[in-house]
């Protein structure tokens, strides 16, 4: 039986902003799935193998909560993703990790920006949809123990940590200019994100959007320093 459909729903312009947020997060989760699936051949060490397993089992879950929320709104969620395929594979075109290394700090940011990103939209959806989104955030920090790993790397061999640390600027360099690229071609999963998806005829502030990037740079710099890199 289909979940039956909120309120905020009845909103044409609300409903789009949400949708094509669901297929925005849902494609990242699929995507992240498939990247981590592939990181995890380049263990060096079994435990470490299951261990970003176990992160890819956790995007793949929540791809699923987010698919199935689509599918409850009667839509196709694989329509709904279609229009991000090109964002994303263009953006981990750029960001293809040369060893094991660069892919678990890649995992780590992306699996905090994530979360941080989760949290910041969840405010401005329709109850339903903001529990799925919360839901989906309890299951990241799954890259915890990469913090470790990579500690232990430095100390073994201190110039890895520039390496990484290069890396993780161009990581987060590509993920804010996707984002813009995501908001510049959107209207309606903007102004979701700014919060006026609800009122019609609202002038879109995108400074909302610039200070939301500014927090998440911030919380990127915060997880780097946790790293013992350089942002």
């Amino acid at each position: 039986m289909t979940a039956a459909v909120p309120n905020a729903f009845d909103d044409p312009a609300y409903r789009q902003g949400v949708v094509e947020l669901l297929g925005l997060l849902a494609y990242g989760e699929i995507s992240a799935w498939e990247r981590l699936a592939e990181d995890a051949k380049m263990a060096p060490t079994l435990a470490q193998e299951a261990e970003v397993a176990a992160m890819a089992s956790a995007e793949w879950e929540h791809f699923a909560q987010l698919r199935d929320r689509l599918f409850a709104l009667g839509e196709d969620p694989y329509a709904a993703m279609l229009p991000f395929q090109p964002i994303f594979q263009r953006f981990h075109a750029r960001t293809q990790p040369e060893d094991f290394l660069e892919g678990l700090l890649k995992a780590y940011v992306g699996d905090g920006l994530a979360a941080d990103f989760y949290r910041e939209i969840a405010a401005f959806l329709d109850a339903e949809t903001r529990e799925l989104v919360l839901d989906t955030l309890s299951g990241t920090g799954h890259s915890e123990f990469v913090v470790d790993v990579i500690r232990d790397a430095i100390a073994e061999e201190p110039r890895v940590g520039g390496k990484l640390a290069l890396w993780g600027r161009r990581f987060m360099g590509e993920a804010l200019s996707q984002a813009q690229t995501v908001v510049a071609e959107r209207d309606a999963l903007t102004a979701v994100l700014v919060g006026n998806a609800d009122r019609p005829g609202a002038v879109m502030d995108l400074t909302v959007i610039g200070r939301m990037l500014t927090r998440l740079t911030e919380a990127h710099t915060e997880r780097m320093d946790k790293l013992g890199l350089a942002a």
